[in-house]
């Protein structure tokens, strides 16, 4: 017995299997056809541009004719057009994922480079990533163009996390909220005793302080260290990105000292770009090659002054392609000195991410809690550290994905 189904439900199901489907829809609706409006039209040849059975090369907006999608090859006017109707018809979301997977279906990212094309396309942290990757084939006539793409995103990044992360930062390091007495971490002993020399009292072999002598905050404002370590393999394109938005948030708050470095095979410091631009800094980063996590590590050593006064965060899948047994030493030296050592898997929005199992277990049995985490639990998560909570723990409450 045939079934009929209600016509908006008809043009739904037209518009996800496309016109070959259209045949068999027909017997199950009222009218014996399925009939699409202008507007469906144009969201048909859209989705038929990218998710029908066509060539890589296939021109976007082709005809919805016969079979959907058939061009006479690539053009930036057309695909800027495209573009123009998926952001018109679909909802944001959706538009990410239509223009990724144009992008990643029909290999039109050399498309990317023309002005027209760029300007029209939906600014959002894929784009960013794929702009990462290709930077280095960017022609002159389109770097503003992808620069002020690029800068849309990290705006819109850094607008998302900046207060968590510094009501974050000022909740764990601000001791004197309840006092109001000035901290004792801040008195310049060397200049009190010699400045109350003359208030020696005899009798009691002891300096009477008239006054306490305190260093300027430009001095002592600087509580804590904070080093992130980035590993820019390819596969960790989107934690690139937002770790880069928070390094450079974490630059910007006065009382830690922030360390932002990257690696692949080789160690690049990060850290003047990050603090002045983050953009510049995106720009800087070389995706894809091999991994030397160790290397890294080693390095970032040399940053750590106080190790109970230090936070090291590395983001990475750990695939380490240098010294592993020097890794794991390493990091758990750094933990028995005092620092506060924690993994990122993956810093991203998507789900569990691919790492390496064995690495992770290691470090976590030497106390280098290892788990992905979304941008939105970091903020609990570096306020745990700076109050010496057990990261472990924390990670555990908070919800992330741990090993």
């Amino acid at each position: 017995m045939n079934k009929t189904i209600d016509s908006q439900l008809m043009t739904r199901w037209r518009l996800i299997l496309g016109q070959s489907a259209e045949a068999q829809l027909a017997g199950y609706s009222p009218e014996g056809s399925v009939q699409l409006s202008e507007e469906e039209m144009i969201m048909d040849r859209a989705l038929a541009a990218i998710y029908d059975n066509t060539n890589s090369d296939t021109e976007a907006g082709g005809s919805s004719t016969g079979q959907r999608g058939a061009g006479q090859g690539k053009s930036a006017p057309r695909l800027a057009q495209w573009l123009g109707d998926v952001r018109t018809f679909f909802p944001e979301d959706v538009v990410s994922i239509i223009q990724n997977d144009a992008m990643e279906r029909k290999g039109w990212k050399q498309l990317l480079f023309e002005p027209e094309v760029l300007a029209t396309v939906k600014p959002d942290i894929q784009l960013v990533g794929t702009l990462m990757s290709l930077k280095g084939k960017i022609p002159e006539k389109t770097k503003d163009t992808a620069r002020m793409l690029v800068q849309a995103v990290v705006d819109e990044l850094i607008k998302r996390l900046n207060e968590d992360i510094r009501r974050a930062v000022t909740g764990a390091l601000n001791r004197r909220q309840h006092t109001p007495l000035p901290s004792l971490s801040g008195i310049d002993w060397k200049r009190t005793i010699q400045r109350n020399l003359k208030n020696y009292d005899s009798s009691r072999r002891q300096i009477i302080p008239e006054k306490f002598y305190y260093f300027d905050r430009a001095r002592r404002n600087k509580e804590w260290t904070v080093i992130v370590d980035i590993d820019q393999s390819g596969s960790m394109a989107e934690s690139v990105i937002w770790a880069s938005v928070i390094g450079s948030i974490f630059a910007s708050i006065p009382s830690l000292d922030t360390r932002v470095v990257v690696f692949d095979t080789e160690v690049v410091d990060l850290t003047e770009q990050c603090a002045n631009d983050p953009v510049d800094m995106l720009f800087g980063i070389q995706l894809g090659g091999g991994t030397d996590i160790h290397k890294s590590v080693a390095y970032c050593e040399q940053f750590i002054e106080e190790p109970k006064k230090t936070l090291f965060i590395i983001i990475s899948d750990l695939y380490e392609g240098g010294n592993q047994a020097g890794l794991i030493r390493r990091m758990r030296e750094l933990r028995e000195s005092g620092v506060k050592t924690m993994c990122l898997l993956a810093l991203s929005d998507e789900g569990r991410p691919f790492y390496d199992e064995r690495v992770a277990k290691l470090l976590s049995r030497d106390g280098t809690p290892c788990f992905a985490c979304t941008p939105a639990l970091l903020p609990q998560l570096v306020e745990g550290a700076l109050k010496g909570q057990d990261l472990a723990e924390l990670a555990k409450r908070v919800g992330t994905k741990g090993i």
